[in-house]
């Protein structure tokens, strides 16, 4: 997918990103900033839901659901944004669902 055509990218609105694959939650929509990298930007998921690995050429380290092992994007850290855990999760759009504050709330 290219930068800036994901369906999440400015999508701000209270509710929660589930796995695309599996359906487990990953994100919780308070957690997602704009980081103007053209992907959606969290800065922390759900206990326990995210597996980290690093790449082989040691740059990045690719993020992973871990109920399914789908293949969510990578996460920095230390990039100087404004958020608790100084970490940016850029994931694909893809590669999660997102659903609705009203729409959990009727379930």
């Amino acid at each position: 997918m290219l930068r800036g055509t994901g369906e999440y990218d400015k999508v701000f609105q209270e509710g929660v990103y589930n796995c695309a694959g599996c359906g487990t939650p990953l994100y919780k929509s308070t957690t997602k900033f704009n980081s103007g990298c053209g992907w959606p930007a969290f800065y922390e998921g759900f206990p326990g839901a995210i597996n980290r690995t690093p790449d082989p050429d040691g740059r990045r380290t690719e993020i992973t659901c871990a109920a399914c092992g789908g293949h969510l994007g990578h996460v920095f850290k230390g990039e100087g944004f404004s958020v608790p855990t100084d970490e940016r999760h850029c994931v694909n759009s893809v590669s999660i669902k997102f659903v609705p504050a009203d729409a959990t709330s009727s379930l």
